[in-house]
């Protein structure tokens, strides 16, 4: 049997840190032959990283993966403006698709294209061109729903009707013309196809995480005795930062609680500063810590927090957050203040407690009243969340059912 062949489009690869470079790793691992069309790597600084350049690392190997780098403008800071975004997103999809025309009429032909799709999803249009040029399948691996994040970082209280209409028809062509559609939750589906019905060609592949209980535990700040409830992962704007303080704050008085927020981010700092004002000896920050800490720091956890601030916005609530299958990894039971396809997770395999975003009285009145007098039954959900991670989200499989999916597309369809 002839070698299996993929092509990787995606805006970001290594060195920039994305889990799409360690699938092309796998890939390579089980025999495959893999290139990446990609960028000039510039995330998240938002300028072309050292070495980097116009004239300079075009084409590179990557253990043993053959990489070649399609022209586009830098992002132009952490924070860039919607302007410089949409050169960076347009320059990408003109200057890979002229690249394209050069792949289907040079480089051999490839069984299958996986596009990498977090913002922006117009990545996937040089995919597309290669696609029909060549009479190969093409899947987009969607992370963000399309045009829904795009409208709501920018302002979601207004209609930004135009840009909309635009970005519906953009998205709503990609979703034509791909063979696969891969979501990695199943609220993401209906979304997908609300405009028209692509559910013949979507598949619920959720993201994986690494296994945490079988990582090397290098030791880590040492946590004082008492029940720990631990956050781990970015304090941005998304968890809620002022229903976390409340519930931190509800549950002052019980001495065997504690709190414990490791990770940096947006809103450390005015935690920080907001735990201090009010007086509360109850919670410990340890500010962001090397990843190779984390196993250590999960294993002092008897429970993690999971936490979204209350949304309307239907992508939001279809999202589930990376950190909650480290969590389930851990074997540690999940508290959690969220809504939408997380919260229905955990109910459905019994791997914590769930309440509604920002109904921190709820979540705290469960802690007091029931777990604090049921540890050792609490804490068999996170076994439950254990067995869920072993079975759905270790990267074995997901990988694995990624490859079927992607290269058998031409014998399903």
């Amino acid at each position: 049997m002839s070698e299996k062949r993929v092509l990787i489009v995606s805006q970001y690869f290594y060195p920039e840190s994305f889990r799409i470079t360690d699938y092309a790793l796998y890939l390579g691992k089980i025999g495959i032959k893999v290139d990446v069309m990609s960028g000039i790597p510039n995330y998240p600084e938002g300028k072309y990283f050292s070495g980097y350049g116009i004239f300079t690392k075009r084409r590179e190997k990557y253990n043993g993966i053959s990489v070649f780098r399609a022209f586009q403008l830098p992002r132009g800071g952490k924070k860039p403006s919607g302007a410089r975004l949409a050169l960076n997103y347009l320059s990408f999809a003109f200057c890979a698709s002229i690249d394209a025309l050069f792949f289907a009429l040079f480089r051999k032909k490839y069984d299958a294209i996986l596009v990498f799709a977090p913002s922006p999803i117009t990545q996937a249009i040089p995919a597309i061109v290669l696609g029909k040029l060549t009479k190969t399948p093409v899947s987009v691996w969607v992370q963000d729903m399309w045009p829904d994040s795009v409208i709501s970082s920018i302002n979601p209280d207004r209609e930004h009707k135009f840009m909309l209409n635009v970005l519906t028809s953009v998205t709503e062509w990609i979703y034509k013309k791909t063979d696969n559609i891969i979501v990695s939750s199943e609220g993401m589906i209906p979304l997908v196809s609300r405009n028209q019905d692509y559910r013949n060609k979507t598949s619920y592949i959720p993201n994986w995480c690494d296994d945490i209980l079988n990582m090397p535990k290098e030791k880590a700040q040492g946590l004082a005795e008492g029940y720990k409830i631990m956050m781990a992962g970015n304090l941005a704007d998304g968890i809620g930062a002022d229903n976390v303080i409340d519930l931190v704050d509800s549950l002052r008085d019980i001495k065997e609680l504690l709190f414990v927020f490791v990770g940096g981010g947006a809103h450390e700092e005015y935690m920080r500063e907001t735990f201090k004002k009010r007086g509360l000896n109850n919670v410990v920050m340890t500010g962001r810590r090397p990843f190779s800490e984390m196993p250590s720091y999960y294993e002092q956890a008897d429970a993690m927090l999971l936490t979204l601030k209350p949304s309307k916005l239907q992508h939001l609530r279809a999202t589930v957050p990376s950190r909650f299958q480290s969590y389930i990894a851990s074997g540690k039971p999940v508290l959690a203040m969220i809504d939408g396809d997380t919260a229905e997770i955990i109910n459905k395999y019994d791997c914590g407690y769930a309440v509604s975003a920002g109904n921190y009285k709820e979540l705290a009145d469960f802690i007091k009243g029931k777990l604090l007098s049921n540890k050792e039954e609490f804490a068999k959900k996170g076994e439950n969340g254990r067995r869920l991670f072993l079975e759905m989200f270790t990267p074995e499989n997901v990988c694995k059912k990624l490859t079927e999916l992607i290269l058998n597309t031409n014998e399903t369809r």
